[in-house]
């Protein structure tokens, strides 16, 4: 079984950084063709967000990019899981939020960028605008001898997979091996983690079921602002920080609420993900630079 276990603290990129190192994949037989790299994650960007949990909203997404650009050894190529904008019930401004954040990533250096949806970014409209902007909310792609499934939990507003997608994910993994590598990508936790705060995906244990039967998965997500990491089973589930805001630890208080701002500790608890695929994995969350 995974386990994931705090090591020390690194100085990375000119801050401070946690490391955690576990088994990525626990039952492998590493393949000739497989390969080790390394992709860096964003989720909950929230562009357009504005409000006192953080008051510099709006150059937070520029100086991440910024904080990524200048990795001494850059990502194969970088994910964004969800909640790219920060929801509104103006169409129009929904669709110059999508135009503005587009603009402000074109600037990272890596361009091989995927892109999922967050239900800020989809639930309002089942994912018009955001397939306007981004294309297909779930798809597959292979790296390195890595397969990857983004899935999208978020366009239906029930926070479901539904069965169309459940079928295509079914296909999909009939063509895969058992000890094949495989990644999976999610906006919201496909277990249920909170759900009396949204944090769980309806149908989540569906998809679950069908990855069971291969030895080699991993789940990335983001939505609930803040590190986490569980098992189901020998499936590894690792949550990434925001961008813009922390969010307290589940079930921790009443109600979820974003947590306020500290003016001595700007960048706490925020920052993006560097993920290292081999046959150890190594988190590195790269905090927002200050100032």
């Amino acid at each position: 079984m995974l386990q994931s276990d705090r090591r020390e603290f690194l100085k990375l990129a000119g801050m401070a950084g946690v490391t955690f190192t576990a088994g990525l994949f626990p039952g492998e037989r590493v393949a000739a063709q497989a390969t080790d790299f390394h992709f860096v994650q964003f989720s909950d960007t929230h562009w357009g967000y504005s409000g006192a949990a953080n008051p510099d909203a709006e150059h937070t997404l520029a100086k991440a990019v910024a904080t990524v650009n200048g990795l001494a050894r850059q990502p194969d190529f970088v994910v964004f899981t969800g909640d790219l904008t920060h929801t509104t019930d103006d169409p129009k401004l929904r669709r110059e939020r999508m135009k503005r954040f587009r603009e402000i990533v074109s600037a990272l250096a890596v361009k091989d960028v995927r892109f999922m949806p967050g239900e800020h970014d989809a639930s309002l409209d089942k994912g018009e605008a955001y397939r306007e902007f981004f294309g297909a909310p779930y798809y597959t792609f292979d790296h390195k001898g890595t397969h990857f499934i983004a899935l999208d939990n978020v366009s239906d507003p029930a926070a479901k997979l539904g069965d169309e997608q459940l079928a295509w994910l079914a296909a999909d993994l009939k063509q895969r091996k058992p000890d094949d590598r495989i990644i999976v990508l999610t906006h919201r936790p496909l277990f249920d983690l909170q759900p009396q705060w949204d944090w769980t995906t309806a149908d989540g244990a569906k998809a679950i079921e069908l990855l069971m039967p291969y030895r080699n998965v991993v789940v990335f997500y983001g939505h609930i602002h803040q590190e986490h990491h569980h098992m189901t089973g020998h499936i590894a589930h690792h949550a990434a920080n925001s961008l813009i805001f922390a969010l307290p630890a589940p079930g921790s208080q009443p109600k979820r609420a974003a947590l306020a701002y500290d003016a001595a500790t700007p960048g706490k608890g925020l920052g993006t993900r560097d993920i290292t695929v081999a046959d150890k994995v190594t988190l590195i969350e790269l905090p927002v630079t200050k100032g």
